[in-house]
């Protein structure tokens, strides 16, 4: 009985409570960033491997930057990159362009080499697939007219969803902004967008190279310096939206990278982070829903008659549920219950496959984002 109350509470917490705690706190506090028009030197970097696809697009998307040009460098690092990377960067007729080759060691190895080769005050981390709003550099720019900014994250967002699945998943993104956009308001959040986000260069450092999430592995080093890490929502880079299996693969790379950050800044679970309790009821408790789900499923067999046999049914019903969608046709009015059910439930899943992180190399998380 006593473990079915607790799992029930801290689950209701993690998923309603704690959101409108955050919404209350914030509500309470105008937001303390100081923003203002003020140009600085920017090295834009750009880690690739074999995004030949899409890079001439990107880097027209970054020529395109409302920004002045002269101020702007682009360094592309190509991951030991096998088809037309290397080629489509050397042949811009652009001298802001400049290419790095490094053997296949993965973005965060990337990554340092594209840092150590920076010389703008302001580091643009951007990915090769998604095309960035003209404004979207200097938002992110006048973030730092406040001296306590130490980085500035942008917002993705996906092109107009064709399925429920997809709308699903949007939804739960949109949700995520949410959080973020009141932790911002708060003091911090805790990472960035990995496809749009600007840090100060001095507070740049070279990370392990089998780190997964480096939109979270350089925000949380400056926060520890005692700078924030702010959300500013105008700054838009925009993607193709995404099926729920390549969500699911991406959520298992990003929570397992929070098992990564959490073993690289232990501190995220003492005093010394001054969001504790945000971090332990956002990013922690996420990581233990699928286990409260377990604990709270395998109770019920304990509880007292017949608030078992309902117990047992509720949290089936909402299963089998989740299961139909797989075969729930995409007009019948079940979907609009069986679709936001299934995405829960993948999403928890991934949460769980996460902790895989443990037993193999990090890399083996990274897998290639499909788009039509």
């Amino acid at each position: 009985m006593v473990v079915f109350i607790v799992c029930a509470c801290v689950i209701l917490y993690v998923l309603a409570g704690y959101p409108l705690l955050l919404g209350w706190l914030s509500s309470r506090r105008a937001p303390p960033a100081v923003y203002r028009s003020e140009l600085k030197t920017v090295t834009v970097l750009l880690a690739v491997h074999n995004g030949a696809r899409f890079l001439e697009q990107k880097l027209d998307s970054i020529a395109a930057l409302n920004y002045p040009p002269e101020l702007v460098n682009v360094v592309v690092i190509s991951d030991g990159s096998t088809d037309e990377t290397d080629a489509i960067a050397e042949g811009r007729k652009d001298r802001r362009v400049e290419l790095i080759r490094v053997p296949r060691a993965g973005k965060a190895a990337a990554l340092n080499a594209g840092i150590a080769r920076a010389t703008g005050e302001i580091l643009l981390f951007t990915d090769v697939r998604q095309r960035l709003d003209p404004a979207s550099l200097r938002l992110l720019i006048e973030c730092f007219a406040d001296p306590t900014v130490g980085a500035a994250s942008g917002e993705l967002i996906l092109m107009e969803s064709q399925t429920a699945e997809q709308r699903d998943v949007g939804l739960y993104r949109r949700y995520e902004s949410w959080i973020r956009m009141r932790l911002s308001r708060l003091d911090s959040i805790f990472g960035a967008t990995g496809c749009l986000y600007a840090m100060r260069r001095e507070l740049a450092v070279p990370m392990p190279t089998d780190t997964l999430l480096d939109d979270v592995y350089l925000p949380i080093h400056a926060f520890f310096r005692g700078y924030r890490l702010i959300f500013e929502e105008r700054a838009r880079a925009f993607d193709f939206p995404t099926t729920l299996d390549v969500e699911f693969r991406r959520k298992v790379r990003t929570l397992a990278g929070n098992y990564q950050i959490m073993r690289a800044f232990p501190a995220l679970l003492g005093l010394r982070n001054r969001l504790w309790i945000h971090f332990v009821s956002y990013k922690l408790g996420r990581l233990l829903l699928p286990w409260l789900l377990l604990g709270l499923a395998v109770s019920s067999f304990w509880l007292p008659q017949p608030v078992a046999r309902l117990a047992l049914v509720a949290q089936g019903f909402f299963y089998l549920v989740a299961a139909l969608d797989l075969v729930v046709p995409a007009r019948s009015g079940l979907k609009k219950l069986s679709s936001p059910a299934r995405t829960f439930v993948v999403l928890v899943l991934a949460a769980a496959c996460a902790s895989v992180v443990f037993f193999v190399p990090p890399q083996t998380l990274w897998k290639e984002t499909k788009v039509a």
